[in-house]
Order: structure tokens, then C-alpha cells, then sequence
């Protein structure tokens, strides 16, 4: 018997924590407007997802971040392909991690059909320092594909293309604007890197390119520019207490957690120092704290857990 509803009262990873539980063969059939993805599982483990161009663990990440849309669960359906070796519990702990890390991307990047573009800063010069992530993303800017055009023709998935991209139009470098306001031979983003490769972007205009640069290079190396601000800013005072804060918040968390805890606590470290650094201040730390804590009641337990976060309440 299907088992269905709406994605706006249950969430993805809910859902198939529920039926995985009872160890059943089926697929997930979801849908959001124009958009339809598949979820197959095999005595209730994910063996394969589908969305759009996307495959694998992709799909099963992108899938769970819709907020909106109708679930229809039919048993007994199988499938050959096998493109997810993961585990349900390492799929949907990735999966709630790149929930909360789109929070806080959606800040400034609100959508992924949104078209990056140069900004032009008069009277200011300095030092531009990138990284290759930040090349390879600069090298397909143009004023013309949106960001999730971009990602397809860099191979990154859009999450990690809007990761690289936060950075960049924190520091005033790159700002976004809405597609529909593109021209016409260049509003409608492709949808895969084919559809990319065949649609070639119209010349952006020399004055508002970035230097060129090798994107397979193993590290860039420093441009001047009179046109843009720095990259890598001194670390203000509130960065800096932040990063103390951070720097305490592993320790607490390495010593409760101990060895089976500390990849995650290193992960979300990494993450939330790089965030910091790029100005993104104390909903870093917080967001530190919320995916060690998510971590831990899967690793240790609710009682440590709740032992963990009162230990990191008192640090300010």
C-alpha cells in the first residue's frame, strides 16, 4: 500500500527514518512544482537516488532540503543501480548539516538561479588573494549564468558552488542579482554542463573580468587589483573572540566526546573557522555547536548530549 503526503508537514529525512525502520523495498517518488526526484531502497537502506541530472548522494542532499512538495512511498519497487554506499545515518546527518549550512548561505544567496557578477569598487586597490575554488568559480562568471549554471560547468554540485561563492560577495567582490533581470540571450540558466557547453555565454565586458588565471593550478597566486577590496581582511576584534570561543568549544567537545567524536568535532571546526575568518561572526560558533550536538546524540546519547551543551553554555 503507497504511503504518501506533503513535505510541508513531514520532512524527507522523517520520512525515511521512519520506513527504513521496518526494512522496506521501495521508492520515494517526490515532487516540487516542475521538479521530480526518485529514492529507491532495499530492505530499508538508500541504494539510489535521482534528481534531475543529479545522482547518488547529491540527489539524496538536494532532495532533503526541500522545504515544499509531495512524497509517495511505493512499496516493493526496486531497482539494479547502485549509486550510494553510505549508510541512512551518515546520508541524513550529511543531509541535515547542508540544511543548516544553506541557513545561513541563504543570507546572501538566496536562490541558486541567481546570477553573479563582478562589482567594480572605484578608488580602491590591494592585494586579491584565491584560492582555487574561488578561480575556478571567477573563471565562469560572466554576467550571464546563474549560479546553479556555474556549478554545472565547474562539475561542483550548486551547495558547494554557493559555498565558494558566499565568500566571495561577503567581501564585496561578487554580488548576485535576480535572473529575470538578465538579457535575453542570457536569463534562462542551463541545466546541466552539456546544456552549458552548447549555450556558450555571451563576452562579459573586459573592465569588470578578474585577471585570468589557471583554475587547475595548485594554488593561485596573488592579483592586483585597483578594483576590488581585499580577500583575506586583518581579523577585527569581534573575529578574533570568536575564534577564541570557537578554539574553546572544541576542547569542551574533544574532551566529552572523546576519539569517536573527534572527526566531527574537527569537521565542523574547519567549517565554522573558515566562516568566521570570511566575517561570518558568532551564528558561526552557534552553528558549530548545533551540528556537534546533532553528532553527538547519535554517536553518545541524549543524556550526553545534554551533558555537552550545558558545558558550552557557559562559554562566552
Amino acid at each position: 500500500m503507497a504511503f504518501q503526503g506533503s513535505l510541508a508537514e513531514l520532512h524527507l529525512p522523517d520520512i525515511i527514518q521512519l520506513i527504513s525502520v521496518s526494512g522496506k523495498t521501495g521508492v520515494f517518488h517526490l515532487t516540487n512544482g516542475a521538479l521530480a526526484g526518485e529514492i529507491y531502497l532495499n530492505d530499508g537502506r538508500i541504494v539510489h537516488a535521482q534528481l534531475d541530472e543529479a545522482s547518488g548522494e547529491e540527489a539524496v542532499y538536494a532532495l532533503a532540503m526541500w522545504s515544499q512538495g509531495d512524497f509517495r512511498f511505493d512499496p516493493g519497487v526496486a531497482t539494479e543501480l547502485r549509486t550510494i554506499t553510505k549508510s541512512n545515518t551518515n546520508l541524513l546527518m550529511e543531509a541535515a548539516r547542508r540544511l543548516d549550512e544553506w541557513r545561513v548561505l541563504s543570507k546572501k544567496i538566496p536562490s541558486t538561479d541567481m546570477v553573479p557578477e563582478f562589482v567594480v569598487q572605484e578608488h580602491r586597490e590591494g592585494q586579491i588573494n584565491l584560492n582555487t575554488s574561488e578561480w575556478l568559480i571567477l573563471s565562469k562568471i560572466d554576467g550571464h549564468r546563474s549560479l546553479k549554471a556555474i556549478a554545472d560547468a565547474t562539475r561542483l554540485s550548486a551547495f558547494d558552488a554557493a559555498k565558494v561563492l558566499y565568500g566571495l560577495v561577503a567581501t564585496g567582490l561578487i554580488r548576485l542579482r535576480p535572473a529575470a533581470s538578465a538579457v535575453a540571450s542570457g536569463a534562462a540558466a542551463p541545466r546541466s554542463a552539456a546544456a552549458a557547453k552548447s549555450a556558450p555565454p555571451a563576452k562579459p565586458a573586459p573592465a569588470a573580468r578578474p585577471a585570468p588565471a589557471a583554475a587547475s593550478a595548485a594554488a593561485a597566486p596573488p592579483v592586483t587589483a585597483a578594483s576590488a577590496a581585499h580577500l583575506a581582511p586583518a581579523a577585527s576584534p569581534e573575529s578574533a573572540a570568536q575564534l577564541a570561543r570557537l578554539n574553546r568549544v572544541r576542547e569542551v567537545c574533544k574532551g566529552l566526546l572523546g576519539p569517536a567524536g573527534e572527526s566531527v568535532v574537527n569537521k565542523h571546526y574547519q567549517k565554522a573557522r573558515a566562516d568566521i575568518e570570511r566575517g561570518a561572526g558568532a551564528e558561526a560558533v552557534e552553528e558549530a555547536i548545533h551540528q556537534i550536538a546533532r553528532a553527538s546524540s547519535i554517536l553518545k546519547g541524549p543524556s550526553i548530549t545534554e551533558a555537552l551543551l550545558e558545558q558550552l553554555k557557559a562559554i562566552k
